[in-house]
């Protein structure tokens, strides 16, 4: 009883199912969309089911895992423990400030990459001079130092992974959702982001990571859940989850 009463439950989802529209009708000219418009034809429209029934809960400090192939509803999950989503149905309770990581999310192509660094830190509710304070560590860490000016259509997938990473981590977040992030970059860079966040967690971060490297899952995550088909194939200890999944992606690849 001790045990359970001094969990500290920062994301809490029950039975999440998220559905979007798809219409049947397209139109390939504006004329087809004109004559569609004034003989009031409505689109035909059916719900694609995304997420069915997705439960699990993260406590402080700890890692969940988000594993699946292609198209599962992965990223999807994420947005909605983001708030970027609201689900279908069901509900997810997050207790703290939640921060999504994805790869350019929330960046000016346009702008340079210390511009996106304060229009990023605005978005996180960070002022000028907040942001001034970790301007150095963040271009330090993400190794950037010599392309401060540099606007960031010039940067490779690589550099805008790191900067963006660099901005998540150096504000200390509660929560972090890492979609795939950590899987552009060097080699060097992906172990100092494993140090870096292991180092978060036990200052009491929590994460939900998105990833198709088994390896980093494994390593980072206590619990893994994994979607197939947008349903939970299976959830629990890290080790077990990543085990029957890569045997699953065997035995695909058999047949």
């Amino acid at each position: 009883m001790e045990e359970t009463l001094n969990k500290t439950i920062l994301i809490k989802a029950e039975n999440v199912c998220m559905c979007f529209k798809k219409y049947d009708n397209k139109f390939t000219t504006l004329k087809e969309h004109v004559i569609n418009v004034f003989n009031k034809k409505k689109h035909k429209a059916k719900n694609i089911e995304v997420l069915k029934n997705i439960s699990f809960e993260v406590e402080k400090g700890k890692s969940l895992g988000i594993i699946g192939h292609n198209g599962a509803g992965k990223s999807t999950l994420l947005k909605i423990v983001a708030g970027i989503y609201k689900p279908t149905s069901g509900s997810v309770s997050v207790n703290g400030n939640a921060i999504l990581l994805n790869l350019g999310a929330g960046f000016d192509m346009e702008a340079t990459a210390e511009e996106n660094v304060y229009l990023n830190g605005a978005i996180l509710g960070f002022t000028r001079k907040e942001i001034k304070q970790r301007f150095k560590n963040i271009f330090e860490f993400a190794e950037l130092e010599n392309f401060v000016n540099m606007p960031l259509k010039n940067f490779s997938s690589g550099m805008i992974s790191r900067l963006a990473f660099s901005i998540a981590i150096d504000i200390n977040p509660e929560i972090l959702l890492i979609d795939e992030t950590l899987s552009v970059g060097d080699a060097n860079f992906q172990k100092k982001c494993m140090e870096k966040i292991t180092q978060l967690k036990e200052n009491g971060t929590s994460f939900l990571f998105v990833s198709h490297n088994i390896n980093q899952v494994k390593n980072l995550c206590e619990t893994t859940l994994w979607i197939e088909n947008s349903c939970v194939m299976d959830y629990g200890k890290s080790e077990d989850v990543c085990k029957k999944y890569l045997d699953y992606c065997n035995n695909l690849s058999k047949n």
